[in-house]
């Protein structure tokens, strides 16, 4: 990975958003040279911190995906139990009000 200083990163951002607000661009061009120009600050934060609240998009995404497909599921601790599910191996300790079906069936079995 190239060694990029938030200096360095400034200089390009600032060459690359004056390239592209030039009027002899084409108008889609100048608009991203200026919606370059409006995020320049949240720009140059990556390059001071590199972090990136990708992660948390992402979660919100697969929220709004089980969302779509719950078709207007009205159960809030059904929602959250699919979520959970979604999101991965939930950790079945921290949800004291549910216990998986599994667990149900085995005792059942005598197991």
């Amino acid at each position: 990975m190239p060694i990029v200083t938030q200096e360095l990163a400034r200089d390009h951002l600032d060459a690359l958003i004056s390239d592209f607000t030039d009027n002899q661009r084409p108008p889609e061009v100048q608009l991203l040279g200026r919606t370059l120009k409006s995020w320049h600050d949240e720009i140059l934060a990556w390059h001071r911190s590199f972090v990136t609240n990708g992660p948390t998009e992402s979660m919100n995404n697969l929220i709004k995906r089980i969302k779509r497909i719950a078709f207007g599921m009205t159960n809030f601790a059904n929602f959250r139990i699919r979520v959970l599910l979604s999101a991965g191996k939930p950790d079945w300790s921290l949800l004291a009000t549910v216990t998986p079906v599994t667990t149900h069936i085995s005792s059942a079995l005598g197991s």
